[in-house]
């Protein structure tokens, strides 16, 4: 066994929390190493190019590129640096755990005003378990609001805590070199860096990229292998191409692979089997061309194999050596998703309705999203799926959609535990930056929600940043609430805190429904009637069936309303024309708002065209009688 290195390559990921510019940073460290062609028409943030990435403003997906890096501290000839865009919403952690098994090193990016946020703790949690060299990149220096030692302290403080807190779990851990790690100041969208501290409010003093690139060819390290092992590579992601089928992403960690060779296969249960690599593909920007063969350190992408999964491994055919699987965080939430059931479905030719069809889009999706789970739940049209959190569970109801299914979605559930014969739930560790006037308006928001304030802090600059432990049930439809509790203005964050004991019943939502009591199509008479008693989620012409949520109620009970009741006609002339001008607009919910509406006796039909709220049980005399059985049984 001789150790070898590949100097020509480095790969590293870029972590951070949401906006705080990783994919920007990506964008401009392409563009400055002449990565796209001189013609070509390039948009901003180029590494979403996802729909809803780019309509949410979020990464989802993790996803690499490669750069080739030829400037002065290449000094002996060009360098590839494989570089990986992770998510930044705690949601799609499980993204993240997967893009760290493909590198070698992190640039942690902290935004010089907000500082260190629960995303951030979590990914760097993952790369120093990993031991993953840290290169800390103040972004955004040249915010007006930006407070660039302050965030440097709490980024420091937090690698300290974190390296007490695993040292137990790792004690080959080496403390101190954590602790001493490399600080950039950036501006990614001026593509400007610098190693020297700039005043707050202003660019660094470089005008490119250069520092970064020089920090991260100086820390993080070049593949190393054994130069007589035989191949050995890492399945870390899936894509699939319509003339190649599905392609496998591969980190090569030991070894040579060639297009046109004969390899092992090593399936997640263990078993093997020899398949031919058909196509074998290296990335530079954001195309993949073909290659002949790659080596340690290469993410390639190869095809061939048409069931394989994330986690797996290739391996020499002769001398097979797997590699161990990737572990993921389990999973806090479930919502039940199912066929549409709903009076109204099928009403648009050629969407996809039948439970076949949907379980074997829930299959599909298995595949490449390493944190889900499907559980059967012993009806033949529904099934649990379980997720990191509401985001990234809506996120795959909001894809579905899109792809033309129809489904009822179930309101979601946190998953529980069983310890010690106690019952014991997912907890989440929120972070809240606000205005301070909203102070007392959000403890008591959080209170009511099982919350207990941890830390508190008042920098003097009008905001206030709040941290609590909540029950993961109790952040189940608060955002809505906490946006119009802060009029639009504050921020928050949550990251799981592990489980802890049920906290007993939470009411999260205090008004009643307003429910049509029949089929028909609503009327703007009955509308104008019945606004004063409350706000509609339904349009005029809109048509609606017994069962359906149309509205929220001003008082806590449900009500059920003829919404299509229309106005009698006489033969007597109107001293006045009827006027619609006093008529409220109604609220149009999107897929997540009607998810945290909807309570737990209701559910969500979700159509290419419409997402409605409906109770489960349709008919109202059926829904009396049940809710007299409660009582009686009080």
């Amino acid at each position: 066994m001789a150790l070898a290195t590949r100097e020509d390559i480095r790969n590293v990921a870029i972590v951070a929390h949401v906006d705080h510019g990783k994919t920007t940073l990506v964008d401009a460290m392409l563009r400055q190493t002449n990565s796209f062609d001189a013609h070509a028409d390039v948009d901003d943030r180029v590494m979403d190019s996802n729909d809803l990435e780019r309509e949410k403003g979020i990464t989802i997906l993790a996803k690499n590129t490669a750069i080739s890096y030829e400037g002065e501290h290449a000094k002996n000839g060009p360098i590839t640096i494989n570089v990986v865009d992770t998510p930044g919403h705690a949601d799609f952690g499980g993204e993240v755990e997967r893009a760290l098994s493909m590198v070698d090193g992190v640039v942690l990016l902290v935004d010089s005003s907000e500082g260190p946020l629960p995303q951030t703790r979590f990914v760097l949690r993952k790369a120093l378990e990993a031991k993953h060299p840290v290169i800390l990149a103040v972004n955004k220096t040249d915010r007006p609001d930006s407070r660039i030692p302050e965030v440097v302290g709490e980024a420091q403080d937090l690698l300290l805590g974190l390296a007490s807190d695993i040292a137990e779990e790792h004690p080959d851990l080496d403390v101190d070199a954590i602790l001493d790690v490399p600080v950039v100041y950036l501006s990614g969208r001026a593509g400007a860096s610098s190693l020297t501290e700039p005043a707050n409010g202003t660019l660094p003093d470089g005008d490119t990229l250069e520092a970064l690139f020089g920090v991260i060819l100086e820390q993080v390290p070049a593949p190393k292998y054994d130069d007589e092992h035989p191949l050995q590579a890492h399945v870390t992601n899936l894509d699939s191409s319509p003339f190649l089928g599905r392609i496998a992403l591969l980190r090569v960690h030991n070894g040579w692979i060639h297009k046109g060779e004969t390899v092992a296969w090593v399936k997640s249960d263990g078993t093997q089997q020899n398949v031919r690599i058909t196509e074998l593909m290296l990335t530079k920007a954001l195309t993949r061309f073909p290659a002949e063969k790659a080596g340690p350190g290469d993410i390639v992408a190869i095809a061939g194999i048409e069931n394989i999964t994330i986690g797996e491994t290739i391996a020499d055919a002769e001398d097979t050596r797997p590699l161990p699987l990737i572990e993921i965080d389990e999973p806090a939430i479930s919502m039940t998703i199912g066929a549409n059931t709903s009076p109204l479905v099928g009403k648009v030719k050629g969407h996809k309705l039948t439970a076949r069809m949907i379980k074997d889009r829930l299959d599909r999706e298995l595949i490449g999203n390493v944190s889900l789970k499907v559980v059967d739940t012993g009806r033949p049209d529904a099934w649990e799926v379980q997720g990191r959190g509401e985001l990234a569970l809506s996120i795959l109801v909001e894809n579905m959609r899109r792809e033309g299914f129809e489904l009822t979605v179930g309101k979601p559930q946190v998953v529980t535990k069983e310890v010690n014969g106690k019952t014991h739930e997912p907890y989440e560790h929120l972070t809240i930056d606000t205005p301070e006037e909203h102070l007392g308006a959000i403890t008591q928001l959080l209170a009511a929600r099982k919350g207990r304030m941890e830390n508190m802090v008042n920098n003097g600059t009008g905001w206030v940043r709040m941290e609590f432990i909540v029950p993961a049930r109790g952040l189940i439809g608060f955002r809505s609430e906490f946006m119009t509790t802060t009029r639009g203005t504050g921020i928050a964050n949550a990251i799981s805190h592990g489980y802890a004991e049920w906290a007993g019943p939470i009411v999260t939502r205090n008004n009643g429904s307003i429910v049509a009591d029949r089929s028909g199509v609503v009327t703007p008479f009955s509308m104008i009637n019945l606004q004063e008693r409350m706000s509609f989620f339904v349009q005029p012409t809109q048509e609606v069936y017994e069962g359906m949520v149309i509205g929220e109620n001003s008082r806590s009970e449900d009500m059920d309303v003829n919404i299509t009741k229309e106005k009698k006609l006489t033969n007597m002339r109107a001293a006045s024309s009827d006027t619609f001008e006093s008529m409220t607009p109604p609220r149009i919910l999107t897929l997540e708002e009607s998810l945290e509406f909807a309570r737990e006796d209701e559910c969500v039909e979700v159509t290419p065209e419409v997402v409605r709220i409906r109770k489960v049980e349709l008919d109202a005399s059926l829904r009396a009688r049940s809710v007299s059985r409660l009582k009686n049984q009080k």
